[in-house]
């Protein structure tokens, strides 16, 4: 129960005072971020151009399902009114 509470209380209350009492710095921020980029796994040239060429494909084919439906729920809306 004990722990509990002190979870409640610490609720979002930063973990290290000294960030806390630091504030916001454009710098560190920019430091993280170009640390942060540095981990990520950049797709090859080949993965980006396939990857696109099937997102382009499958929204196409939805939209074109899309209209299709529409187009039959109209003209079976025209014949019924």
């Amino acid at each position: 129960m004990v722990k509990k509470d002190a979870a409640i209380e610490s609720k979002g209350k930063t973990a290290d005072p000294q960030v806390a009492e630091q504030g916001f710095s454009v710098v560190t921020f920019l430091q993280g971020t170009k640390e942060e980029l540095g981990k990520v796994v950049w797709p090859s040239r080949q993965q980006l151009i396939s990857e696109s060429a099937a997102v382009i494909l499958m929204v196409s084919l939805s939209a074109t399902l899309i209209y299709l439906v529409d187009r039959l729920f109209g003209w079976v809306s025209g014949q019924v009114f």
